[in-house]
């Protein structure tokens, strides 16, 4: 692992002295295919450093224990030596971390579609909360949302809505968020004050480029027509709206959220390349049998992954065993704790898979 890092420090230090030289600043397509190389090779080569850092101090301690020294100054040295062994493991392990195969999506943005499930207009209402928790979320970040199409009840709630999530590390935050999500609360339209349990899916599919995604212009059909808003109440009297469907798989993207033609048509696309790359990643991890299927799970749509109680304000994500009881901040974007057990979760599985 040492002689991996040490190799890595050595690209880092070669790397930087390309970046400042004037005749590749001059290629700047060339200049910053390297930036980004020294960007990804930064964290490591900082935790790699301290590590040395400490690993030396620490045999230097040692050292000192083999001189005869005063009983204080020993106890003294004696306890920077329990910190320093401590400081040592934990630099280690986060190097194993760091060391691990990185998914190659985990930088890019993502599209995030919403459906209400079972549960009628308060499954809807439920698909809506979740928009709102996630853009809440987006929005602690510093990260950008957009909508592209959304299907909106007259209660407010959504059939379905469809956003993109801009931001640094969006998809590495946020893909484990696949899944069946269930609500327990007593609707508003409930005299009885019984509790109904209802249910929406989330699906997160990395944003695809077109260097991802090759669309043959052949194998899509491009409809169009008058948006409309709750209640099918015409929205738009001219047809802005736009459905691709990709021919060869089926699939089928609709957006109406923009009043041009050519801006719907452009967030369709994106969608639609997004739904073939999750597709043909979908396709490939299945073909290989002996993939590991983490703790977190697949991504699986139909995988029940977590339920929010209102009664008890309480959240539980059945995956890692995780109960929280503030469902209230939870929802209102307070996600950080959830996605870093989450991720946590995954880091020690994925690591366990490589040492064992």
């Amino acid at each position: 692992m040492f002689a991996k890092l040490q190799a890595l420090e050595d690209k880092f230090e070669q790397l930087e002295g390309q970046i400042s030289d004037p005749e590749i600043i001059a290629d700047q397509a060339k200049w910053k295919q390297l930036v980004k190389a020294h960007a990804d090779l930064t964290e490591v080569v900082d935790v790699f450093r301290q590590y040395k850092k400490v690993r030396s101090d620490l045999e230097e301690s040692k050292l000192m224990l083999e001189e005869k020294l005063e009983p204080d100054f020993r106890e003294m040295v004696e306890l920077e030596i329990e910190e320093l062994s401590k400081r040592k493991e934990e630099l280690e392990q986060k190097l194993k971390i760091l060391l691990l195969p990185k998914d190659p999506n985990d930088e890019k943005n993502v599209i995030v579609e919403i459906r209400g499930g079972t549960g009628g207009e308060e499954a809807a209402l439920f698909a809506g909360d979740l928009f709102r928790m996630y853009s809440r979320f987006a929005e602690r970040k510093g990260w950008r949302t957009e909508i592209i199409d959304a299907n909106e009840t007259d209660l407010g709630g959504f059939k379905e809505i469809t956003f993109v999530v801009e931001g640094k590390g969006a998809y590495s935050t946020l893909k484990f968020e696949s899944g069946v999500h269930r609500v327990q609360r007593v609707p508003a339209t409930e005299s009885g004050g019984r509790i109904h349990t209802s249910a929406a899916t989330v699906a997160v599919l990395p944003e695809a480029e077109e260097v991802d995604i090759e669309i043959n212009p052949n194998d899509i059909r491009i409809d169009l027509f008058c948006a409309s808003g709750p209640g099918g109440q015409c929205v738009n009297t001219t047809q802005s709206a736009v459905r691709i469907t990709h021919i060869p798989t089926g699939i089928v993207v609709s957006c109406q959220d923009e009043k041009s033609q050519h801006k719907n048509k452009d967030k369709a696309m994106r969608v639609l390349r997004a739904r073939l790359l999750d597709k043909a990643q979908q396709e490939q991890q299945q073909a290989i049998a002996s993939t590991r299927k983490s703790m977190v799970g697949t991504g699986d749509r139909s995988e029940r992954i977590r339920t929010y109680n209102f009664p008890q304000n309480r959240v539980t994500d059945h995956r890692i065993g995780l109960t929280l009881h503030r469902l209230d901040q939870v929802l209102e974007g307070d996600l950080d704790e959830i996605i870093e057990a989450l991720i946590t979760t995954d880091q020690a599985e994925r690591l366990k898979a490589v040492e064992g």
